[in-house]
């Protein structure tokens, strides 16, 4: 599962970098760093449940 959403947020990131995405915060090229960071906060969410849900 956090292979796919490491795959989907990166090619958020290439296509943001080619043609800006007009979402409110992510209107410029150089706002994909922004999605840099959700996808960090995604993944570690993402991790820190599967630790707790799978023991």
């Amino acid at each position: 599962m956090t292979k796919l959403i490491a795959l989907l947020l990166i090619l958020a990131m290439a296509i943001q970098i080619i043609k800006p995405l007009g979402y409110p915060g992510l209107r410029r090229r150089i706002d994909f760093w922004k999605i840099a960071l959700i996808a960090f906060a995604i993944w570690a969410v993402a991790l820190l449940t599967r630790d707790f849900l799978v023991q």
